[in-house]
């Protein structure tokens, strides 16, 4: 079976990693002795690659921060672990854990303390943390485990999904299309895969929505605010003219468990910082802003807000770039024909979701399982369209139509708590920030509410999820 991934990024080098591992190789005497797998980006994969040399699209992918850094929660990290416990540690390595967070008011006074930690006690399943991390130390981790001979530097223009036979990928370059059983986008939010699950639109039908919001964000040593801001803690830092975060995005290297997801080590050299507020005037491109106009305007706008690390890290900031902050419609449909969208490309979160990338490497992982058991089932003989071809692109669209089925709640219902909390982040009035902060603070007094939902979105078991999605296979129309 030929399997073409569109794009490189988290969710795409996951994809190849998960199917790899998982996909059952084709029976004998298939004329090849494995799956053909091939990774097309359009961007520079080389595992040297700076951070800088990096794409930077103003629709950048939805994830707990921006500029530079985001964080993968206990959930995101147990697929990592499923996936391969010596890739987790080398990633885990390059970040740092955090078990908790803090959000405070604008003088930093703290108004509600989260756990950001999973709950189980189960020694098969252990206690895991949030990983705060670097965007592109999470892409390299994942990179150096891709082989070269995977990837090819080439830009995807169309995608062609066919009811019989295989589909069809073009190239910006006008060179040959290449037929695949399986075309998997994971290309973003503006991604050229989608368009083929709506061949009768001459334009993207489902485009992505400016969300009058824009981030910035970067780093700074961290020496100069290590007596006030506690190890293991993500700080959210809320007012009436916008939102800050900051977490410490490394461990110190000498530390023996900073490779440990499980423990919270002393903190490294590192800063993350990121703000958001709100621009209502449309988004901004990031090849056309002033840094040092922007720089003066952030300085500006937190001038009044005495909480200490922020009156910190204003006078360091150097604003590079700015991100405007998007999300996609909901898409009717995922999946077509062997045509399948993961990540951004199906569902793109706000980036205060803290989910972006964990929801993707769920759906890579989901996707996998699924496909993995209807190709059992086709190579063994049970399918009722053979074991060559055909049975393949059965197993493929059964495959894909579960996936869709079994994800889609999860994803919407993380989509509505997040749409709720990115609300915050947006001018307001003296009155409502006020009722804001009480009704954080009165929210402190119920910590099992918090934990119960807590222990929903990061103690997900997703394999038992994929178990009951087979079970009840046979209500689904084939």
């Amino acid at each position: 079976m030929r399997i073409v991934i569109v794009g490189a990024g988290i969710s795409g080098l996951t994809a190849y990693l998960t199917l790899h591992k998982h996909l059952p190789k084709p029976p004998h005497p298939a004329p090849a002795t494995d799956h053909e797998y091939t990774i097309y980006e359009p961007y520079n994969t080389s595992p040297d690659t700076t951070s800088h040399e990096r794409p930077q699209d103003t629709t950048n992918p939805s994830t707990l921060t921006v500029g530079g850094g985001l964080g993968v929660g206990p959930n995101g990290l147990h697929v990592l672990h499923r996936l391969d416990p010596q890739l987790l540690q080398d990633i885990v390595r390059s970040g740092y854990m955090v078990d908790h967070s803090n959000l405070k008011n604008k003088h930093g006074h703290l108004l509600l303390k989260l756990p950001a930690s999973g709950a189980s006690g189960n020694p098969e399943r252990p206690r895991m943390h949030m990983l705060a991390i670097g965007r592109h130390s999470l892409w390299s981790r994942l990179r150096c485990a891709v082989p070269d001979s995977v990837l090819i530097n080439k830009r995807v223009s169309r995608v062609v999904s066919l009811a019989d036979g295989q589909n069809v990928v073009y190239f910006d370059d006008n060179s040959d299309p290449v037929h695949a059983d399986l075309v998997i986008g994971a290309d973003g939010l503006k991604s050229t895969v989608k368009r083929a699950l709506f061949p009768e639109a001459e334009t993207d039908p489902y485009p992505p929505h400016y969300e009058g919001l824009v981030g910035i964000g970067g780093f700074i040593p961290s020496d100069t605010v290590n007596e006030l801001v506690e190890p293991g803690s993500m700080n959210f830092i809320f007012g009436g003219n916008g939102f800050f975060g900051y977490f410490y995005a490394e461990s110190a290297c000498t530390d023996p468990n900073r490779a440990s997801p499980c423990h919270v080590s002393a903190p490294g050299s590192l800063l993350a910082w990121w703000s958001t507020y709100a621009l209502d005037t449309g988004p901004p491109s990031p090849k056309s802003i002033d840094p040092d106009d922007v720089t003066r305007q952030l300085r500006d706008r937190y001038a009044s807000w005495t909480d200490p690390v922020v009156q910190k890290i204003l006078p360091r900031i150097r604003v590079q770039t700015v991100w405007p902050t998007w999300t996609s419609p909901p898409l009717p449909v995922w999946e077509r024909d062997g045509v399948v969208l993961v990540g951004d490309a199906a569902h793109a979160l706000p980036p205060t979701s803290g989910q972006g990338s964990s929801q993707a490497l769920e759906d890579v992982e989901a996707l996998a399982l699924l496909l993995t058991h209807q190709l059992r089932r086709v190579y063994a003989g049970g399918g009722k369209h053979g074991t060559g071809v055909d049975g393949e692109k059965w197993a493929v669209r059964i495959a894909a139509k579960q996936y869709e089925a079994m994800r889609r709640p999860r994803v919407e219902g993380i989509l509505a708590y997040a749409k709720n909390m990115q609300d915050r982040k947006r001018d307001m009035g003296l009155v409502r920030e006020y009722v804001m902060y009480a009704f954080m603070w009165v929210l402190g007094f119920f910590p099992k509410v918090f934990r119960k939902q807590q222990e929903q979105l990061y103690e997900f078991d997703l394999p038992g999820d994929v178990q009951r999605t087979i079970a009840d296979e046979g209500k689904m129309k084939e």
